[in-house]
């Protein structure tokens, strides 16, 4: 029954629930960038969006060559994305200039993409707040 709960919940959502499932985690580590910007020795990370998408691809084809993008049938007529997002692998930046107590952090830098990844965190949130709607207006036949 989960399973098939998961398969419904993949074929609505798509790709866009791991979408919100990464952003979220990479928000999570930007802010523990920002938090820690004035402890010494303490280096900034970030999660890797080709891990993440490679991830969500799918399975590696046959031969061990990678298929970008491979989609899974479930049925005759549609696709599915297949996959998790638990691939998305914690990477440490390389610093332009790094302080003299070993700090990595640019805070300028951690607020962009703090930034970024917080508006395209609440665009995905809005597609996914949309699409229910969609979905509750269906089933209520407004």
């Amino acid at each position: 029954m989960l399973r098939r709960l998961s398969v419904m919940t993949d074929q609505i959502f798509g790709i866009h629930g791991l979408a919100l499932t990464y952003r979220s985690q990479r928000m999570g580590v930007l802010s523990s960038n920002i938090a820690n910007a004035d402890t010494p020795e303490y280096k900034a990370r970030d999660l890797s969006f080709g891990d993440a998408l490679r991830a969500a691809a799918g399975p590696v084809g046959q031969g061990g060559v990678d298929q970008p993008l491979a989609l899974k049938r479930d049925a005759p007529g549609q696709l599915t994305a297949a996959g998790s997002i638990d691939g998305a692998k914690e990477m440490y930046r390389i610093p332009d200039q790094p302080a003299l107590d070993g700090n990595t952090v640019d805070m300028e830098r951690e607020r962009v993409r703090f930034t970024e990844n917080a508006v395209a965190y609440q665009t995905t949130l809005n597609f996914l707040n949309s699409r229910i709607k969609g979905i509750n207006s269906a089933l209520t036949g407004q």
